[in-house]
């Protein structure tokens, strides 16, 4: 005789389960499942009687177990504590047990998590319920320079809390979209499906059998295949340029800009000049153009300047420590 602990995973569809769980399920002399289960309807339709009970009962398990084979089909969150009883009961009076893992979570299973809490979230907290594209914006660019500081600072231990934020932003987005109503809703499924088809079609030589020769024929196809892309957005007036955010950092904007310059090998004249028109300041000429010698070097300017700013935010630090003043 034996006991069959039935685990099954909550984002797994209920009935999708091993081979091996529906042979045990339909073998076994009594089954039992907590009342409401969600795999109580599959079960009815295999035809596999089920015995519901409010709560389980370690001791009445164990007790079922020793005349027959008894499978327990557990809480989709887990029945640890009952699992910790029944191994106190057996103790003394060997018993087998087995766990039977009836689904698995797939990679990418604990999104679904995201998307359920994010969805209470906007139900439920008042702050959650007021919020909006433009109220969350300060928050994903801050959480977005969060991971930054700690790849540039070697914390990679926090990386994954600080990715963790980013996509909590990005469910936020998507679950504010899904409520509007005026034809421009989407959900995350949307933007998942989205990002999919844009890597598979800038992808043909993983995707779609085309032949590259290593990863400067990979740039040239994405570059054409981005180009392909404007156009039919823009249409025939589409410039290399679309698509660059403007308010991003001054640097990276200014770097961003030359680099897509640079691509359609545009004339190094265009560079602003001191006073060569408006908006073309003494020290912001000077500044593009340090920005074009880091490019020339091979250096982000926006990661330099960071990197001088920290090594200045120590020392201020070291000289307050040093200089204690009011």
């Amino acid at each position: 005789m034996s006991l069959t602990l039935l685990a099954t995973t909550h984002r797994v569809a209920p009935g999708l389960l091993t081979w091996r769980a529906w042979e045990r399920l339909r073998t076994a002399a009594r089954v039992l499942a907590p009342a409401g289960h969600p795999l109580l309807p599959s079960l009815a339709d295999a035809e596999i009687a089920v015995e519901q009970a409010p709560a389980p009962d370690p001791a009445a398990l164990v007790a079922a177990a020793r005349s027959a084979d008894v499978v327990w089909v557990a809480a989709p969150e887990g029945d640890e504590a009952l699992l910790r009883e029944i191994g106190t009961l057996v103790v003394a009076d060997p018993l087998d047990v087995e766990v039977l893992h009836g689904s698995y979570d797939l990679p990418g299973a604990r999104l679904l998590d995201l998307v359920s809490v994010m969805d209470t979230l906007r139900r439920e907290c008042p702050w959650d319920r007021e919020q909006t594209h433009a109220s969350l914006v300060p928050y994903l660019l801050e959480e977005s320079y969060e991971v930054l500081d700690t790849v540039e600072s070697g914390d990679l231990g926090a990386l994954r809390e600080e990715l963790g934020d980013v996509l909590m932003q990005v469910a936020f987005h998507s679950v504010v979209a899904a409520e509007r109503t005026d034809g421009t809703e989407f959900t995350i499924d949307d933007v998942a499906a989205g990002i999919v088809d844009k890597l598979v079609r800038r992808h043909p030589h993983v995707f779609a059998g085309v032949a590259v020769s290593g990863a400067d024929e990979v740039n040239a196809n994405w570059d054409q295949i981005k180009a392909a892309e404007r156009e039919a957005k823009h249409g025939a007036g589409a410039s290399a340029l679309d698509g660059v955010p403007m308010a991003q950092p001054a640097l990276s904007l200014a770097a961003q800009l030359q680099r897509r310059a640079a691509r359609m090998k545009a004339p190094a004249d265009l560079a602003p000049e001191p006073g060569g028109g408006p908006g073309a300041g003494e020290l912001g000429a000077r500044l593009f153009a340090l920005v074009a010698e880091a490019r020339e070097a091979g250096l982000d300017p926006e990661a330099e300047l960071r990197a001088v700013s920290r090594v200045f935010r120590d020392r201020v630090r070291a000289w307050e420590r040093r200089e204690p003043h009011a």
